[in-house]
């Protein structure tokens, strides 16, 4: 079982395949996202990785959150989350996601928090048909009607759908396709929509429901601790003015 990743939600945006076929896209972003510490079998009773992503300042952190980041020598994240691995897929400390984790055409879950919609009344909060328009209603049109019986029990039951708080809930969207990847820029693009406002931190890992595909890295794609990106390491400090120079003479 691999790791999911924490991520960034930017917004949405549209594309068209092949076919001239329009397909809508949320675009996630990585935002740094590494590995924080290990939870092991014998020394928490499970075993799992740690993430954060994020940036945060460390004068906004708390002491315990500061000692714990520089136990691991990652700097402070915004947002921490716990996946849960196989032994055989736990990596180091302080190694960063890179967005090729996942393959194009990979179903995955994710998991984020609904926008919250404060107070909403009954048809809005659980799509309600509301009362008569006519025939003695009047003012209470949009109302949910009885909520209870009579002398015996003489009482509302527990769960009953009535008007209250909407959103801000931990919602999971399952087998959720990814539209396609993009390592350079830390992107990944999913099908469809997913939970959460723009700027909020979502939870991707392979479908529950549907293998992974068989071109899936393990124990995933990464850099290690202080690697630079695979872009900028192909091409030497000391090469790139005289590349320029080249283009400038020709």
């Amino acid at each position: 079982m691999r790791t999911g990743v924490i991520a960034k939600k930017l917004g949405m945006a549209r594309f068209f395949d092949e076919a001239g076929v329009h397909v809508p896209v949320t675009v996630l972003s990585l935002d740094g996202c590494q590995v924080v510490a290990h939870r092991t079998k014998d020394k928490d009773g499970y075993v799992a990785l740690q993430l954060g992503a994020g940036a945060k300042k460390a004068k906004n952190t708390s002491k315990a959150m500061r000692g714990h980041f520089a136990k691991g020598e990652v700097e402070p994240k915004r947002t921490v989350a716990e996946f849960r691995v196989s032994e055989d897929n736990l990596i180091d400390v302080g190694a960063e996601f890179t967005a090729d984790h996942f393959v194009a055409g990979q179903k995955v879950d994710v998991t984020g928090t609904t926008v919250g919609k404060g107070f909403a009344g009954a048809m809005k909060r659980w799509n309600f048909g509301g009362l008569r328009a006519t025939h003695g209603v009047s003012v209470s049109h949009r109302s949910h009607g009885s909520t209870g019986n009579r002398q015996d029990p003489g009482k509302t039951f527990k769960n009953k759908k009535m008007a209250g708080h909407l959103g801000q809930e931990t919602v999971t969207t399952l087998n959720v396709t990814i539209w396609r990847v993009d390592a350079e820029r830390g992107l990944i693009l999913v099908k469809g929509s997913v939970p959460g406002t723009e700027g909020s931190y979502v939870k991707i890992r392979d479908a529950v429901k549907v293998a992974p595909p068989a071109d899936a890295p393990k124990p995933g794609a990464f850099r290690k601790a202080g690697a630079q990106p695979a872009a900028a390491a192909e091409t030497p400090a000391e090469e790139a003015p005289a590349a320029a120079e080249g283009e400038g003479e020709a």
